[in-house]
This record gives C-alpha cells, sequence and structure tokens, in this order.
C-alpha cells in the first residue's frame, strides 16, 4: 500500500474512538470518523477507504447494514468489527458475513497495529 492509509472509524463510544484514532494516526493513518451508520455510508460513498473499524452496534444499525455498502464499492474497504461484548457466535457471524476482522475491547495498540499490518499486505498482494 502506497501512500497514506485512509481509515474510517465508525463508532458512537467517545473513548473508544478516541483511542482508535490516537493508534492509528500514530501508524500515519489518515482518520476519518463518524458515530452512525448513515455517516459512514456518507463518506464510503464520497472518498477511497481502505480500511474501515466500526463497532457492532451504533445508533442507527450495526457492522450488518455497513458491510453491505462497503462490499458495493469497486475498490472496497477491509471491514473490522469491533466489540465490547465479543462473543465467539458475534465473531463467526462477522467473518461469515465477510469482515476482515473482529476486534474485542478494550482494545489494546497492538490489535489495531496488527490488523493494520495485515490489511496492508493483502492489499499489497492484490496489488502485484
Amino acid at each position: 500500500m502506497n501512500g497514506t492509509l485512509e481509515v474510517l472509524v465508525a463508532s458512537s463510544q467517545l473513548e473508544n474512538r478516541r483511542a482508535l484514532i490516537h493508534v492509528l494516526e500514530a501508524l500515519s493513518a489518515n482518520v476519518i470518523s463518524s458515530s452512525s451508520i448513515q455517516q459512514a455510508a456518507e463518506v464510503l460513498a464520497q472518498r477511497p477507504i481502505e480500511l474501515v473499524f466500526c463497532d457492532d452496534q451504533l445508533p442507527d444499525g450495526s457492522y450488518r447494514d455497513l458491510l453491505p455498502v462497503a462490499r458495493a464499492r469497486t475498490q472496497s474497504p477491509r471491514v473490522v468489527v469491533t466489540s465490547r461484548v465479543g462473543e465467539w457466535e458475534e465473531y463467526l457471524e462477522a467473518m461469515r458475513l465477510g469482515a476482515f476482522d473482529f476486534i474485542r475491547g478494550p482494545m489494546h495498540p497492538t490489535d489495531v497495529e496488527l490488523v493494520v499490518l495485515r490489511a496492508q499486505h493483502d492489499q499489497d498482494q492484490r496489488a502485484a
């Protein structure tokens, strides 16, 4: 992945959103944030995004509503589901629906860094 990584963070949890943005910006990512599925869908429609971190639940829906929007893009971004609950069944459901990864909270910076590295490697493999 050449250049700055374009990342969307869709989270209604202010503390989690701030922490995630802090880690991503330390990795030199350009981060856009939203607090709803509708806002996230608008961002995806307006600009190229390579990686999305989305809470399992937002006020107007869930990651299940955002995955089809992301897949409809020509260059579909990888969607990472973030969850405070993180039950095994939810992880399996997210993967079945096409999520790139699933991070259970509280998130650790190394968890986020590993996801970003995997996404970059995946993008490089697709480009090759």
